[in-house]
């Protein structure tokens, strides 16, 4: 059974889908995650980068440019 979930409803996004969502080029993405590792929106699935969506949100709040 597949359930398909929508971006805005998803707790943390893949680089792909944060792309998308965000409006940020995914090696722009991949860039930050990996200059940010410990970073509490950053989670490694295995060697997989996923952005935690909401924490991310907070973060560009902050920001004027990225």
């Amino acid at each position: 059974m597949k359930m398909d979930v929508p971006i805005a409803q998803k707790y943390m996004l893949t680089i792909s889908e944060a792309a998308i969502y965000f409006r940020i080029g995914e090696n722009k993405l991949a860039a930050l995650a990996k200059e940010h590792p410990d970073a509490d929106w950053v989670f490694y699935n295995g060697n997989r980068v996923q952005i935690k969506r909401q924490k991310f949100e907070k973060v560009l709040d902050d920001l004027t440019s990225i």
